[in-house]
């Protein structure tokens, strides 16, 4: 056993007694891991309001040995993600898209395999999500390329997976999701029309794939766009699964 400090983002919480919970965190120093948080479910608990879905904080843990659970000493709140609200369909739509972010980070990581890099995306990506002002689809979207991208499973984006004719030399594309990657036109099929990715979408990808989340904020997409490029991140998501993520459900693209 030791004992570890570390900034810490909460991304999934269980309950596991009358008083406790199962608290998985997703860490600069230490990536993914799990505690139990004794006492956390108490009005005045010892951990206050530091373990809310989304919040960062500064952390204690005791790490104990594989196979068995660590335990939380200590939890100090940093910051809080609370989207600032400002009515029409987009208000709760930043909210999920803060939650659809927690499960890919549980979903796509590994215990103890940390990524300080996308630790830090992860809170720019929310930081934006949390302004009135920014484009929620745009940093949605960027921030499951850059989960992608980072983690190394990012589909390629520059050739045909068949062929290997550059992306650039035709309009229109599919997504071809077992082999990770795009097929152009001339090797589509008939079963990948439902997968499209036009030249305009690509670009779009590849901008989104290369610049910061304030960046990405700033983009405009129209409904086409934001459906084409949402649709291929969340397949080469599912893809690597097996599943589409439970809180899809939640994000209504526009219409």
């Amino acid at each position: 056993m030791s004992l570890e400090k570390c900034s810490g983002l909460v991304i999934r919480q269980v309950d596991f007694s009358e008083s406790s919970r199962v608290v998985t965190f997703y860490s600069r120093e230490f990536g993914r891991f799990s505690a139990m948080a004794k006492g956390a479910k108490r009005l005045k608990g010892p951990f206050d309001a530091a373990l809310d879905l989304l919040s960062e904080c500064r952390l204690v843990f005791i790490r104990k040995s594989q196979g068995t659970l660590n335990l939380l000493t200590e939890a100090r709140l940093s910051s809080r993600f609370q989207p600032q609200f400002s009515g029409g369909p987009d208000g709760i739509l930043r909210l999920y898209s803060g939650y659809y972010l927690a499960e890919l980070l549980n979903s796509l990581n590994e215990d103890f395999d940390p990524n300080p890099e996308l630790y830090d995306q992860a809170i720019a990506g929310l930081s934006q999500l949390a302004q009135p002002g920014s484009e929620t689809w745009p940093v949605v979207i960027w921030q499951e390329l850059t989960l992608l991208q980072l983690s190394g499973l990012l589909p390629n984006l520059q050739e045909c997976s068949i062929c290997g004719s550059s992306t650039d030399s035709v309009d229109v594309h599919a997504h071809w999701v077992s082999q990770g990657g795009l097929i152009c036109g001339e090797c589509r099929r008939e079963e990948y029309r439902g997968n499209l990715v036009r030249t305009d979408s690509l670009e779009i990808l590849r901008q989104l794939c290369d610049c910061t989340a304030e960046e990405a904020a700033a983009v405009r997409l129209d409904r086409r766009q934001i459906q084409e490029c949402h649709q291929f991140a969340v397949s080469a998501v599912s893809g690597i699964l097996g599943r589409r993520p439970k809180t899809l459900r939640y994000l209504q693209l526009p219409r």
